[in-house]
């Protein structure tokens, strides 16, 4: 049967409620610092449920383009709430996150270990360089992307284990993926900072337990993220 007769895939009712959002931060003007309306306000001018509405907040706190802040409402980021990113993929990435993260613990917590065993004078360099470039992109008002990355491949590097080198090459963009996600958290980027010094300083001393450890407790806190409070099929 041919599939240009199956049936229509109908926007779920918080996805036309996101969208008027954008459509009207885009004509009232608003920037940066601007304050939305309540949800409350919100699902009564709309004439839908705070439920559909709370979904399409959630959805722009994901992109990253405003901040709920407990209390005290929600809070343009950027000028825009115009998404690079569609729902569809959002829901993309909500789905294969959970595995991603398991993989990364599973790697990265022996990947810490092997670095207390194996590491090499290089190899503590390459880590306090990691280190330094975060703290500056953070005092720069960054989020620590790039420190972030080279944090984490100098670890891989430190391990000196081919084959786990090359698995973590393979999920090079999911780990991206989930980097991103992690450090968009309002709070993240200086937490993260200090738990990546926790670690460093495991590696230098030679502690594989300690090290293990501290990259666990890491990668739990990375797994802390919005995205996975939200469950797409809600409203």
């Amino acid at each position: 049967m041919s599939d240009a007769l199956s049936p229509m895939a109908r926007p779920r009712l918080y996805e036309q409620v996101l969208e008027r959002v954008r459509a009207y931060a885009a004509e009232a003007g608003l920037r940066t610092g601007d304050r939305l309306p309540a949800e409350r306000e919100l699902a009564q001018r709309l004439g839908v449920s705070r439920a559909s509405v709370k979904q399409a907040i959630v959805v722009l706190e994901v992109q990253g383009l405003v901040e709920t802040r407990h209390g005290g409402g929600t809070y343009l980021v950027r000028d825009t709430l115009d998404a690079t990113e569609p729902v569809e993929r959002l829901v993309d990435r909500r789905r294969r996150l959970p595995d991603v993260l398991d993989a990364r613990e599973a790697l990265e917590t022996k990947l810490a270990e092997l670095a207390a065993m194996r590491r090499t004078e290089d190899d503590l360099r390459a880590l306090e360089s990691a280190l330094e470039l975060m703290a500056s992109e953070l005092a720069d008002g960054g989020a620590g992307v790039e420190g972030d990355r080279r944090f984490h491949a100098a670890v891989t590097a430190a391990a000196h284990s081919a084959l786990l080198a090359e698995f973590m090459d393979a999920m090079a963009d999911q780990i991206t993926e989930s980097r991103t996600e992690s450090l968009r958290q309002p709070g993240r980027p200086p937490r993260s900072l200090e738990q990546h010094i926790a670690i460093a300083e495991a590696i230098r001393d030679c502690n594989p337990a300690t090290a293990s450890a501290a990259m666990r407790q890491h990668l739990r806190t990375v797994a802390e993220v919005r995205l996975l409070s939200w469950d797409p099929e809600d409203t």
